[in-house]
């Protein structure tokens, strides 16, 4: 049986494709768009294992949120979106990380109040963390946007390609949510904590 050949089908009819499960024709999007969205992510990154891991990241994420595309959306938009927030969330990631560690090179290991008051902030966190990781996917993945990566509503929208009204409701729904649990503190140990 020959090989059926998708080199032809543009870019909707790949997502109807795979709308029905289609690997082959998601191996074609992965060929089409692989080489263009690496050269990409080499110019904001200086590892290139580092763009490989989100790449990867980026085209697992389209096969498991198949379901959610739109044919008639554009997938080079999708894509590069995606693979932006990754590079985001990546980088924010070492920013905190490279604070944290600086902040251990500065702790007194023999002040106890200092240890205690860390224990507690990181309880505070976890706990943050452990509600805010049981809200909706869309709801979770624009409130952390907009607290973690501080990007505007409007950023957020044209990231994932919604409405400022709809990135406004994820976030002030995320608020009313997580508010009755922890008071005035999440807006504030959001910040602090991240």
């Amino acid at each position: 049986m020959a090989k059926m050949s998708y080199e032809s089908y543009d870019d909707s009819e790949l997502i109807r494709l795979i709308l029905s499960d289609d690997y082959s024709a998601y191996m074609e999007i992965y060929e089409r768009y692989s080489r263009q969205l690496y050269a990409h992510a080499c110019k904001k990154l200086n590892d290139r294992d580092e763009v490989k891991d989100l790449l990867q990241e980026v085209f697992a994420a389209l096969w498991q949120n198949r379901s959610a595309l739109n044919p008639e959306s554009p997938l080079a938009g999708y894509l590069y979106a995606t693979l932006r927030y990754k590079i985001i969330k990546l980088i924010a990631h070492k920013k905190v990380e490279a604070v944290y560690f600086e902040s251990l090179a500065t702790i007194n290991t023999q002040d106890n109040t200092t240890a205690d008051y860390l224990i507690r902030e990181k309880e505070l966190g976890q706990l943050i963390e452990s509600e805010i990781v049981r809200l909706p996917e869309k709801m979770q993945e624009v409130f952390r946007m907009s607290r973690q990566s501080h990007l505007s509503h409007k950023e957020i929208a044209d990231e994932l390609g919604l409405s400022e009204t709809t990135v406004k409701k994820h976030v002030n729904n995320a608020l009313k949510i997580l508010r009755p649990k922890f008071g005035t503190l999440i807006s504030l140990a959001y910040f602090l904590l991240r």
